[in-house]
């Protein structure tokens, strides 16, 4: 199984094809849209690996942006004991999530690619069919 070390919003994610992640939010909210990062800093398989220093010029990891959101709400809370006084604060971060369809090499070889997914078969098509019988 081939995988990838790419760099993106100031963290590493070690990535494989057809494998979905929450990173960073990026630039482009508009779900469908294709991704590419070029920052990838090694890449390879069980038997060899390609390290950069400290990128590998080239290689790149085609990706689709699944969704963007915000994450759960993290509540800031600081009290200062015999002074009444509190101030509570919250936060909401915000994140891209990315399913990862190909793993390019320097050389411009496709590494690994994710499976296309079947049209799921509609279930009222099913029970009709089952309900003639």
């Amino acid at each position: 199984m081939s995988y990838a070390v790419i760099q993106t919003g100031g963290k590493q994610y070690k990535v494989k094809s057809g494998e979905i992640l929450k990173i960073e939010k990026l630039a482009d909210s508009k779900p469908e849209t294709k991704i590419e990062f070029k920052e990838v800093l090694a890449y390879g398989d069980d038997k060899i690996i390609e390290v950069g220093s400290p990128t590998v010029s080239g290689a790149k990891v085609e990706a689709e942006l699944v969704k963007s959101g915000k994450n759960r709400t993290v509540l800031i809370f600081k009290k200062r004991r015999r002074h009444n006084s509190r101030r509570k604060n919250g936060h909401r971060q915000e994140y891209s999530m990315i399913k990862i369809n190909k793993i390019f090499s320097k050389d411009g070889k496709v590494l690994s690619e994710a499976e296309k997914r079947a049209a799921p078969i509609k279930k009222k098509e099913a029970t009709a069919k089952e309900q003639k019988k």
